[in-house]
């Protein structure tokens, strides 16, 4: 991998350290406004609403630009939904608003992997970034979850600069603080991306125009026989991941007794596996392999429902990590086919949008089912054995629908060609 590859690894790092953190410090700023339960699900919802509202815009707007300079325009959104929140805008949509960041952040981050290496090493890059991004949720989790702990805060509150009056008065306003320190280091990285050279057609900007070129592009993605099975694993799992991040926590604290900022080191332990299965994935499973990975998806499934019979956090820890490893390995090899079959079919930043699009609709969807689920006080063991079956059962829904594309015509031929 080139220098830039690490430079975009880095600012990546502390942009999702930055988000991850702020999730945690936002829950509990809910917590202390005493918010309905059902609300915080709602956290997550906000946050990605933009990648569907916008996945038509986005992808043009990364594409018009070098990709490095639209991801420091897009961490400074980030760093105003923070400062928002500092100024007591409500965590909704102060959250929303560093969501819009990162809709638009995402088809840079991820196109310009494919503009910067060739497609036998999307998989290894694939899998040091996911890792990476891992390795951020891990920490930035664990960071948020210590900012908002109270011997932490009063650390931070006791900090004073002479003849200075800060205004950070709060707990919450310290953790903030912190996390918009995060940002800021990841802009300086944004700076640093070197310009690939990549240079895309003049972009639209009529708004009809562009959503139906996004159209044209969400039908040919879908037509595609190895996009189709790519997108729609990675659709399930974007949806999954975030809803397991929620049923963590209401499972830590029903069925272990934990605090939120307990908790909040489950969702890192989840992510410790993540890594490792991301990283064992770049090592071992090349690009023309990638499907290969499926079943993974559907023993994930079963294992999640596993989680109803453990009552301790020494059990509860090495079954984390486990689910995490296992989703890991699956999804790397499944994103790196998508961008792979992407660019060769359509330009970087539209195929990404439209993978933003896809994934994201379905983390909205299942967020909303599960906060409803809270709302209407279903058991969390009912939950969590619904939510198994319900990847297991949609992943091998996908590997039969494989298996007849290539009863009917094989397709895996196509893996690794360059773009015409």
């Amino acid at each position: 991998m080139n220098r830039g590859f690490y430079t975009i690894m880095a600012a990546q790092f502390f942009s999702s350290l930055a988000d991850n953190a702020l999730l945690i410090a936002a829950i509990a700023l809910l917590t202390s406004m005493h918010a309905p339960a059902w609300m915080t699900p709602l956290l997550k919802l906000f946050f990605v609403l933009s990648y569907v509202l916008l996945a038509a815009f986005v992808g043009a707007f990364a594409d018009a630009l070098p990709k490095g300079r639209v991801m420091f325009i897009t961490n400074l959104i980030k760093i105003g939904g923070c400062m928002m929140m500092f100024l007591s805008v409500h965590p909704l949509l102060a959250y929303a608003v560093v969501g819009f960041g990162a809709a638009a952040y995402s088809p840079a981050k991820y196109g310009i992997l494919t503009e910067l290496l060739p497609p036998e090493k999307l998989v290894a890059a694939n899998g040091w970034i996911e890792g990476l991004t891992v390795a951020s949720i891990i920490l930035g989790t664990v960071m948020g979850g210590a900012l908002i702990n109270d011997h932490v805060s009063q650390s931070l509150l006791s900090f004073d600069l002479p003849l200075v009056d800060t205004g950070i008065d709060t707990r919450i306003e310290a953790a903030l603080t912190v996390i918009m320190f995060a940002y800021l280091v990841a802009a300086i990285f944004n700076l640093r991306i070197p310009d690939t050279g990549a240079r895309y057609a003049h972009q639209e900007r009529n708004p009809i125009r562009l959503i139906v070129d996004f159209a044209g592009c969400f039908k040919t993605l879908w037509k595609d026989r190895l996009g189709q099975i790519s997108l729609s694993v990675t659709t399930l799992f974007w949806g999954a991941g975030a809803t397991l991040q929620f049923i963590v926590l209401k499972w830590a604290e029903k069925s272990l007794n934990m605090p939120l900022d307990k908790a909040a080191i489950l969702q890192g332990v989840v992510a410790v596996g993540v890594a490792g299965g991301a990283v064992a994935a770049a090592r071992f499973v090349p690009l023309k392999k990638s499907l290969s990975v499926m079943p993974l998806g559907v023993i994930m499934g079963v294992v999640v429902i596993a989680m109803t019979m453990v009552h301790s956090a020494y059990t509860a820890y090495p079954l984390l990590v486990l689910i995490g490893a296992l989703s890991g390995y699956f999804v790397v090899p499944m994103n790196a086919l998508l961008q792979h079959r992407g660019h060769v079919l359509m330009s970087a930043g539209h195929s990404i949008a439209v993978q933003n699009f896809n994934e994201n609709l379905s983390v909205l969807t299942m967020l909303v089912l599960y906060a409803f689920m809270v709302k209407v006080n279903l058991d969390i063991n009912i939950v969590i054995v619904m939510f198994g079956l319900f990847v297991a059962g949609t992943m091998l829904a996908v590997m039969r629908r494989h298996a007849a594309n290539q009863r009917e015509r094989d397709s895996l031929h196509l893996i690794g060609e360059h773009k015409h």
